[in-house]
């Protein structure tokens, strides 16, 4: 008898093809045929599953944050009582991540944040699946003794997400910095914010 092991499902299976394609191709590569394609799939597998753009869309973005939810692995993160530098040890290396080891999983995103811009429905749904990092981030800050512990969510978000734009898709994107240089510039705002 032999063991069969289980593949990813139809759903992710297509929903990855669609975030490698945005990477690949941008939002007008992104297409039901394409998606076909690209996965392998009979013409028509990815209408029956997403029948809408917006269908297609907002699959793509629930992978996304499925997937981005295993690199940044907030859930792993430190007790914010044990102090900034090993908050912003975990915090690098998660960033590090997405910079390199998921580099196309990062442009995908910018992809789609893009195109949330321009189609309400999709903002909406960006912003409601991007929540749940918000508001992991803010109780971190929150437990570390943050006054402010929406602004400081900010500036972290804001900080992280401006490195991993210019590193991988604005004009430092020739090389993505070291961990230990990520390391360095979280622990220098984590310790401006918290009085470290």
């Amino acid at each position: 008898m032999s063991v069969r092991t289980a593949g990813p499902s139809r759903s992710d299976l297509v929903a990855d093809t669609a975030l490698a394609l945005l990477a690949e191709r941008g939002m007008r590569g992104l297409t039901h045929r394409a998606v076909d394609e690209a996965a392998g799939l009979p013409q028509g597998s990815t209408s029956n599953l997403a029948r809408t753009r917006q269908a297609l869309l907002e699959l793509a973005v629930r992978r996304l944050a499925d997937r981005e939810a295993r690199v940044l692995a907030l859930h792993e993160m430190p007790d914010p009582r044990a102090g900034s530098a090993l908050l912003a040890d975990a915090l690098a290396l998660a960033t590090h991540r997405a910079l390199t080891r998921n580099r196309e999983l990062t442009v995908a995103r910018y992809e789609l944040a893009l195109e949330a811009t321009r189609r309400p429905e999709l903002r909406a749904y960006f912003d409601a699946t991007g929540a749940r990092f918000r508001d992991q981030l803010a109780a971190l800050v929150t437990g570390m003794g943050s006054t402010d512990p929406a602004r400081h969510t900010l500036s972290l978000i804001a900080w992280a997400d401006g490195l991993m734009f210019s590193c991988v898709a604005g004009s430092f994107g020739a090389e993505a910095p070291s961990l230990e240089e990520v390391r360095a510039g979280l622990r220098e705002l984590l310790d401006g914010m918290l009085g470290a």
